[in-house]
């Protein structure tokens, strides 16, 4: 299958210290086979100078294809998604984090399968694979386990990580999928609806994870947790 565009999501809520770094990393992959990039970021209403920033970044690099949106209020990141899928125009999409923790430099190893005619959709594993990972906390990695765990059981998948991040998706696909929850409910919803799409073909890879600490910003607690199971039951069982 050949791809002539990718489409990359990123939500942001304040991220000033991060997002100029994140786009250069991006602005500096080249994709193979000359594939081009569309960068849409969807600002979810910051507080800090993650604005202004982005504002800065555009005039100093108008050769990017950035498109800009803002949120009239903080909606979560899953709205923030749904916004960035309805106005993606590149036949593949992929949801990139403001922060650092994942490294664009691996978007090429997420195409790797759809190139060659395999997958409609990729998952970047963070506990697959020899890539570094950085040693953070032992509770996070169980809840998420769990969480993937529980999402199989349910989906009778047999993915490793079902709340990564990198998650490569076709777009006319997804653009297809009715989508509701608008914060961190996103990723158990999406794998849920996309498992049950007739002979859907999905790939998993493995990725380097450079995860942060709440000092250094990580917005994901226990809350989110809870939030996620609820919704690992809800889009398996009664959707």
């Amino acid at each position: 299958m050949s791809i002539n565009k990718l489409s990359i999501l990123i939500p942001v809520y304040n991220e000033e210290k991060t997002i100029h770094l994140i786009l250069n990393k991006i602005k500096a992959v080249n994709l193979t086979n000359n594939i081009g990039k569309e960068i849409i970021i969807i600002n979810d209403n910051s507080t800090d100078n993650t604005k202004g920033i982005i504002k800065e970044y555009l005039i100093k690099n108008p050769e990017s294809d950035i498109k800009y949106f803002e949120q009239e209020a903080n909606k979560g990141k899953g709205a923030a998604i749904h916004k960035g899928i309805l106005n993606a125009k590149g036949d593949f999409l992929i949801i990139q984090d403001a922060d650092l923790e994942y490294d664009p430099e691996e978007y090429n190893d997420l195409i790797k399968p759809v190139l060659k005619g395999y997958a409609d959709v990729v998952y970047g594993s963070r506990f697959m694979g020899n890539n570094p990972h950085r040693v953070l906390f032992f509770w996070h990695t169980i809840g998420n386990k769990f969480l993937t765990f529980l999402s199989n059981m349910l989906t009778n998948l047999n993915l490793t990580d079902m709340e990564t991040c990198y998650k490569l998706f076709n777009t006319s696909i997804i653009q297809n999928i009715k989508l509701q929850e608008k914060r961190f409910g996103f990723e158990p919803e999406i794998t849920a609806k996309i498992s049950k799409i007739p002979e859907i073909r999905i790939y998993e890879i493995g990725i380097s994870y450079y995860g942060r600490t709440y000092s250094e910003g990580k917005k994901i607690n226990w809350k989110d947790g809870f939030r996620a199971i609820y919704c690992i039951l809800k889009y398996n069982i009664f959707f």
